[in-house]
């Protein structure tokens, strides 16, 4: 199914799929809680290399799941600061 997004088409099935599959991987590893709510982060992070031209729904999920543990490592990562 394809469906008008702004002036660009999307194929609903490869980023629902994608998203399916990260989601999942995410959920049984603790990193996102096990509810049926959609993860804004994560479909955006799909949808975006979707957009990219990135169409292989197994090569969006696992680029997707890289850049939502990293996003995720920087925002819970302690600030150090160093003085002089």
């Amino acid at each position: 199914m394809l469906v008008e997004r702004g002036l660009q088409v999307m194929n609903v099935e490869v980023v629902g799929d994608a998203y399916a599959i990260a989601s999942n991987y995410l959920r049984k590893a603790g990193t996102i809680p096990d509810t049926f709510a959609t993860d804004e982060q994560l479909l955006e992070i799909i949808v975006n290399l979707f957009q990219r031209g990135e169409f292989n729904r197994i090569r969006l999920a696992n680029k997707a799941i890289a850049k939502f543990e990293a996003d995720r490592f920087y925002e819970t990562r302690p600030i150090t600061i160093l003085s002089a």
